[in-house]
């Protein structure tokens, strides 16, 4: 690729594509790629103008070298490329709303009056045919009062305050709609799947093969906790399925063979085979946005109030309107009058100021599933920890492997991750990766992998049971034996790593320390947490007292739980909301699901299990706590623009009600003053809430 530099500074650059014209299509592929490049943190593309900004961390030079290698063409880039994109969507708007300031302008500067007043009938037809059926169906609502209103600037043959007014109303329509198509827009893409490599079937075994390499009709094996990669038919095995992100149910719903099964949903009991009948991720995205547009229940209820507010005030602006001409038979002070409603700038403000923060959210690494999970944060006064993951470190490592009886630590290890890599979890990953950086192939050599949640993981290798996980589960519920004349190795074990322990055929083979380091950023976002005002911070895990009440108190929780299973998490999460508190849980594996549903707003970690971003009413990145700081204070600053929206719309509508039935402001400027407030305001809900580095 050929491009030019036209500034740059230190770690950053802004390059110009030397190409006669760059697509919206092409522009979405280079951002992508650019994104996708390690030492690249943020890339943005303009069509326009052709120029891509990118700010980087790495070599100068081998950024620009792998620029000029770029290619449109190649299968790499191609790949990358999102399925849905809102720069088309942007582009519409963009041009919609140009067209329509620049029409508007025409229309006044050039337009004859005669001209003027046939448009102005024209366009009214709409209104007053949308007042007139509210009011057949008995309902007192803003479109009365927008086509009274402009019914009566026509009959007084004042054509160019009812234009004005129909102008207005359809910018604030544009901008509404337009903010709420890019937010669930947003949101849907930031919902889409996040998966690489799935468990393809062939006649040898299960292949880990690349998401992208997978043709409709093959054949993919999902385990307990997967998340379903393509929508397909059920063919072997029967599960209960996690629907919640496209139907909204709770429950987990039943699937044998011969039931469909769709991309995003999670697997919550069970494994099964699918064939897969849907390559693209594009009937998921359809299908979540089709949700978040028809879910009421996701909507916060400072908007419901404000729509009920909103709805409750005609009748009162209407008989204020009556009870003003009525006193002084003045037909222009009871116009002015009615040409100003509370209505329209409580019912789109608030919508707007909602949506705009969950799309500011999504820029924070963020993903709120809808406005009341932000209310509920910013409500929360307790927050709870899981540890392991959530805490600690999301990237766990091996420390050292301890084997019994004379075998290979090598081999044990292998077999180790010959398990683990079925089921995503920090620790898992953790083994996997430790075999992967000491080159121990860990080829498929056993049965049918069963895990049991949060206990361990049960296969058969060369007829011997084998199992891996906790010390309960290994040694309580599966009976498994240490080695006598090693007894000594085991008691001295070291106690500052987190143990996988590894039995063959009911023996003791190894145990694996993992080593799981505190965030460098977990005690300071705790701390931020409580200046924010939250009250109270609860750690619980599943690791040993000692082990627990280490972490708590280099973190600053005011409590904690040690060695709890994951019923205990949600019991305890259930008796703190029955206490009258709010409560938020953050947490990463399939054992803290339970716990996620049972309160006000789960989040989950983005690169835990698939099944707690499933249930996780918020999702944020794995890269720092300071996410959830981020997450309350935008949250915080919602509710309080919120507010300031009611004393502004209250305030500056009621002062023009008084100025307008005391004959001060013509019903022009009634409306003008009205409208534009209405505009201001929801522009001003469209901005950030956070400075962009908070």
């Amino acid at each position: 690729m050929k491009f030019r530099i036209k500034h740059e500074c230190r770690g950053r650059i802004r390059v110009e594509i030397v190409q006669p014209r760059m697509t919206l299509e092409q522009a979405d592929c280079l951002e992508a790629w650019l994104q996708a490049l390690p030492d690249v943190s943020r890339a943005i593309v303009h069509e326009r103008t052709r120029c891509a900004i990118i700010e980087y961390e790495g070599d100068r030079q081998a950024l620009l070298e792998s620029l000029k290698g770029f290619s449109y063409q190649t299968q790499a880039s191609g790949e990358l490329s999102p399925v849905h994109s809102s720069r088309a969507l942007n582009r519409t708007y963009e041009e919609k709303l140009v067209g329509k300031a620049v029409f508007k302008a025409v229309r006044s500067l050039f337009f004859p009056a005669s001209l003027r007043a046939a448009y102005a009938v024209v366009k009214a037809i709409p209104y007053l045919f949308r007042a007139v059926r509210c009011l057949l169906r008995g309902h007192l609502r803003v479109e009365v009062l927008d086509g009274i209103s402009i019914g009566l600037s026509i009959l007084r043959r004042d054509f160019d305050t009812a234009g004005s007014v129909m102008f207005l109303l359809s910018l604030g329509e544009l901008l509404e709609e337009w903010t709420h198509k890019k937010s669930v827009d947003d949101l849907a893409r930031s919902m889409s799947l996040n998966i690489d490599r799935v468990w393809l079937k062939t006649e040898d075994g299960e292949v880990l093969v690349p998401l992208h390499q997978i043709q409709t009709g093959d054949r993919v094996a999902i385990r307990m906790g997967g998340m379903v990669p393509l929508d397909g038919l059920l063919v072997e095995g029967e599960v209960m399925v996690n629907q919640a992100s496209l139907t909204g149910e709770s429950s987990p719903v039943p699937k044998r063979p011969g039931s469909s099964v769709y991309a995003g949903t999670v697997v919550e009991e069970g494994e099964c085979v699918l064939q897969v009948t849907q390559q693209s991720g594009q009937g998921r995205y359809d299908k979540i946005v089709a949700m978040i547009e028809q879910s009421e229940q996701l909507k916060a209820a400072a908007e419901n109030r404000a729509s009920h507010l909103a709805d409750r005030l005609v009748p009162y602006t209407l008989a204020g309107s009556g009870l003003v001409y009525l006193l002084t038979r003045n037909t222009t002070r009871a116009l002015s009058v009615l040409m100003v409603d509370f209505s329209c700038a409580l019912k789109l403000s608030m919508p707007l100021a909602v949506l705009s923060a969950m799309g500011e959210a999504s820029r924070f690494h963020v993903t709120v599933k809808g406005g009341k999970y932000l209310e509920a944060v910013a409500q929360a006064d307790t927050i709870i920890f899981d540890k392991t993951g959530t805490l600690t470190h999301a990237s766990p490592m091996v420390a050292q492997v301890i084997s019994f009886s004379g075998r290979d630590e090598g081999e044990m290890l292998r077999l180790a991750a010959c398990l683990e890599e079925h089921f995503p979890h920090s620790m898992a990953n953790a083994v996997v990766q430790a075999a992967r950086d000491r080159g121990l192939a860990h080829e498929e050599m056993h049965s049918q992998v069963e895990y049991l949640v949060a206990h361990g993981i049960s296969s058969t290798v060369d007829g011997q049971r084998v199992i891996i996980g906790s010390a309960h589960f290994v040694f309580e519920d599966e009976s498994c034996v240490i080695p006598p004349e090693e007894r000594n190795v085991f008691d001295s074990l070291p106690g500052e790593f987190s143990h996988l322990y590894l039995a063959v055929g009911g023996v003791l083979a190894a145990v694996i320390c993992i080593s799981d380091p505190l965030r460098a950023e977990a005690a300071d976002a705790v701390a931020a947490l409580r200046k924010l005002g939250v009250s109270k911070i609860v750690m619980l895990t599943g690791d040993s007292e000692r082990t627990a009440a280490a972490i708590a108190a280099q973190v600053g929780a005011d409590e904690y739980r040690s060695e709890v299973l994951p019923e205990d998490k949600a019991h305890f999460v259930q008796a703190e909301r029955e206490q009258g508190r709010t409560v938020v849980m953050i947490g990463d594996g399939i054992n803290d699901s339970p716990a996620l549903s049972a309160a006000n707003v789960g989040v989950a970690i983005s690169d835990g299990a698939a099944i707690a971003r499933e249930i996780a009413d918020i999702t944020i990145a794995a890269d720092d706590l300071f996410e959830l700081v981020k997450l309350r204070a935008l949250s915080a600053a919602l509710m309080g623009r919120i507010h300031s929206n009611y004393r502004f719309v209250i305030g500056f509508n009621g002062s023009l009600i008084v100025l307008g039935a005391l004959g001060v402001l013509a019903p022009a400027t009634s409306a003008m003053l009205h409208n534009l407030s209405t505009l201001g305001v929801s522009l001003r809900n469209m901005t950030n809430l956070l400075p962009s580095k908070t």
